[in-house]
């Protein structure tokens, strides 16, 4: 198995120069000693911590996938002011990577099943035609003209409320950066032998966060280059019948209603008749 070249000590150093900063300038700006941006710079430190990725994305504006995969002392002075004004194709997702759809006799795109047996091979096969055209296809009604969309099956319960064994449908996202926080979302990561369903916020450097919806579980991040797809749910089908409220569960949903109204009536501007009669 090849390993992929990490570019980060040698653009770590090239960015520094860039700005005109020494080594004691950059590691005062990060709150390292200089003997760290040396180690770090040279290559002596192999597994550089989250922290110190985070802390020099954040202060270069490149976003973490750049850093490491990208000789960035190759790119022309354009390309890399795009980068820093956050045009970066890593994070955006979309401008990286060709979906492989299919369709049927109309040229209208199907709405793929991968079911559970195809999971592991999704993975290798998620932008291959031959594979996406083996899959069981569907025409789904009540579906927005606009998007593509693909069901994936869940298994667990890291996301109940929402049962293990329900089918989610979902939509393409082609641009990461345009989700809001928290957006449900199937992920397909590089490397798994399983996509997951979690809540999705996307950070500018170039990590995202993936929180489930059942507490027990805890939230964890991974960078943008480890995605390899992002589905935004749209609905979910499953074979229970959910269970009815209980009372603390109506309850809570009652304070919430009424917090809403008084928070609607807080912010409504008076009429003109109200500050007259004041």
């Amino acid at each position: 198995m090849s390993i992929a070249k990490s570019y980060f000590p040698g653009n770590l150093k090239f960015l520094r120069e860039r700005k005109g900063l020494t080594q004691h300038n950059l590691a005062d700006s990060l709150g390292l000693t200089r003997s760290k941006v040396n180690a770090l710079e040279s290559g002596q430190t192999k597994s550089p911590s989250p922290e110190d990725f985070l802390g020099i994305s954040g202060f270069f504006g490149i976003s973490i996938d750049s850093l490491i995969r990208v000789d960035l002392s190759k790119l022309g002075e354009l390309k890399l002011r795009e980068l820093e004004a956050g045009n970066d194709v890593y994070i955006r997702g979309g401008n990286l990577r060709v979906l492989a759809i299919s369709v049927d006799k109309t040229n209208t795109e199907n709405v793929e099943y991968v079911p559970v047996k195809a999971k592991s091979g999704y993975m290798s096969g998620f932008n291959d035609p031959e594979f996406i055209a083996s899959l069981p296809k569907f025409s789904l009604p009540n579906l927005p003209k606009q998007g593509t969309y693909r069901i994936f099956p869940t298994i667990g319960d890291s996301m109940l409320p929402i049962p293990g064994g329900s089918d989610i449908i979902t939509q393409y996202v082609e641009d990461w950066t345009r989700l809001k926080p928290n957006t449900p979302c199937i992920v397909v990561l590089d490397g798994q032998q399983d996509f997951v369903f979690k809540l999705v916020t996307v950070h500018p450097e170039g990590v995202l966060t993936l929180t489930s919806l059942n507490p027990l579980f805890e939230p964890f991040t991974v960078p943008a280059g480890q995605v390899l797809e992002i589905w935004k749910f749209h609905a979910y089908t499953c074979h229970e019948i959910p269970e009815p409220e209980t009372d603390i569960q109506q309850l809570i949903r009652a304070v919430k209603e009424v917090q809403k109204e008084l928070f609607a009536k807080k912010r409504k501007p008076a009429s003109p008749e109200t500050i007259i009669a004041s």
